[in-house]
């Protein structure tokens, strides 16, 4: 147990370092570039996103988190992955060129044809070195992965930023994507230490697959679900207002999507090694769960209330119609985490079955949210994924306390209520104090000062647990 706390701490560490230092610089640079770039640039790569992201889903169908979950690997499962990935991975680049053109029709947009065919070559980079980043997965090595991740953000972005001030407008993203994925591809062959066999076992997939299966369908539901949104917005809207909800998504899921990702791929080989001790794995589930809320639920609601002066002083005037949008899609997003752990939890049970179910359930709901705000506009649409969130909550809820009667959602409320008030709190204090001011950098560095110093305080009275874990992790480092 206290080899697995150990391995835990330090995963969540560097787990956290490799997130902060990838996605800070990425930040910073993706708004030098979109200073550069024009609305209509970012909403042509986001025409393309339903069709680049279902087609990823497929190369990985699920053995990722199927051999993270399994306790026994063999050669032949890591091998025969590695193959499948690849085969899956030129059909899909195949599937995608030929589609080209239609797709551009579909928008109305001829130069989407040859973005698409080095886009898609993504498919393929990133099939190549699946399997070597899930090995460091399950071995928490979270290091070496913040190593790579860094060096291939900081040589695309610079690569995207130069090309962005040089005129060559939505080429540069196309590059900055290319170059990521290639250079990633590359340093985890380089530094790995496992490399193919000429192994690929029947056996292996058949067992891999009929738990990752499920996995990719629930996938598939969620993110066309998630991208459909572009789609539509897309092809009803101009093409700028489908650039500035682009802006406006990346901006709100950037809090929520990186404390996710930085606990949530601790988390989950973590429970996979305790699935068998119920009791456990729910104090583990619940202490992760009030982690990352007690870290999403500020930033979020902060990045609500500042995100007029925040968008003003550091995109410019140009971008200033993506505020709304990134007001409502904050309240959104900030549960995000909470969803993602929640349905993890069905797969560390080895219930993808109930993770599929759920997700049925869940985007028929999502899907009607959606039909019914088209009508009324993109604010409508964004409110309508708000209404979502709380009901993706409320559907796996119901299928987690089928395998743990103590994940419910009474426990969950009792959980989190107390750190969304003291968020909440904080907001409020925000809110008040740059209703006070005029001054766009006053109002956001004023009110980003007055945010944290009333979160600390409300933390030593509302959330003591989660800021001494907090601070034990700073020590720690």
């Amino acid at each position: 147990m206290q080899s697995t706390k150990r391995q835990t701490f330090s995963g969540v560490l560097w787990s956290a370092i490799e997130r902060f230092s990838v996605q800070g610089i990425q930040f910073i640079l993706s708004f030098v570039i979109a200073r550069q770039l024009l609305p209509s640039d970012y909403g042509l790569v986001a025409m393309l996103s339903i069709f680049m992201v279902v087609a990823q889903i497929f190369v990985d169908s699920g053995f990722s988190n199927a051999l993270i979950q399994k306790q026994n690997r063999s050669k032949a499962d890591f091998s025969t992955v590695f193959y499948f990935n690849i085969a899956v991975g030129i059909l899909m680049y195949l599937v995608l060129l030929v589609s080209a053109p239609y797709i551009a029709s579909f928008y109305n947009q001829p130069i989407l044809i040859e973005i698409i065919g080095w886009m898609g070559l993504n498919l393929i980079i990133t099939s190549l070195s699946t399997v070597q980043r899930t090995i460091l997965t399950i071995d928490l090595d979270f290091r070496r992965q913040a190593f790579i991740s860094l060096t291939a953000v900081i040589l695309s972005g610079s690569t995207a930023v130069y090309m962005a001030m040089n005129g060559y407008g939505v080429w540069a993203l196309v590059v900055q994507s290319l170059m990521t994925n290639g250079i990633n591809t590359l340093l985890l062959w380089i530094t790995s230490k496992w490399h193919p066999e000429w192994l690929f076992s029947l056996s292996s997939f058949k067992n891999l697959f009929s738990f990752g299966s499920k996995i990719l369908m629930g996938g598939l539901l969620h993110n066309i679900y998630t991208n459909i949104y572009t789609l539509v917005i897309g092809k009803i809207f101009p093409i700028q207002e489908l650039g500035l909800y682009n802006r406006a998504s990346t901006l709100s899921q950037f809090p929520s999507t990186n404390i996710t990702s930085i606990i949530g791929r601790v988390l989950y080989p973590v429970l996979c090694r305790l699935q068998e001790n119920n009791s456990i794995l729910t104090e583990k589930f619940y202490t992760f769960i009030r982690l990352s809320s007690y870290i999403v639920f500020p930033l979020m609601i902060g990045l609500a209330v500042l995100s007029e002066p925040f968008i003003r002083i550091i995109l410019t005037e140009k971008w200033i119609g993506a505020v709304p949008y990134i007001q409502i899609l904050c309240l959104a997003y900030m549960w995000d985490p909470v969803m993602r752990m929640s349905w993890d939890l069905l797969n560390v049970k080895h219930r993808s079955d109930y993770s599929l179910k759920s997700e049925i359930i869940k985007k028929i709901a999502a899907v009607t949210y959606l039909l019914c705000s088209i009508p009324f506009g993109v604010k409508a649409m964004c409110v309508g994924l708000v209404l979502y969130a709380f009901t993706d909550l409320f559907i796996i809820l119901q299928f987690t306390k089928k395998i743990l009667p103590e994940v419910t959602i009474w426990n969950h409320t009792k959980n989190l209520l107390p750190l969304f008030v003291q968020s909440l709190l904080m907001g409020l204090g925000i809110y008040l104090f740059i209703h006070i001011f005029t001054n766009s950098w006053l109002q956001l560095f004023g009110g980003l000062t007055i945010g944290i110093a009333i979160y600390i305080i409300l933390s030593i009275f509302m959330s003591k647990k989660e800021l001494q874990y907090i601070i034990n992790l700073a020590k720690r480092k």
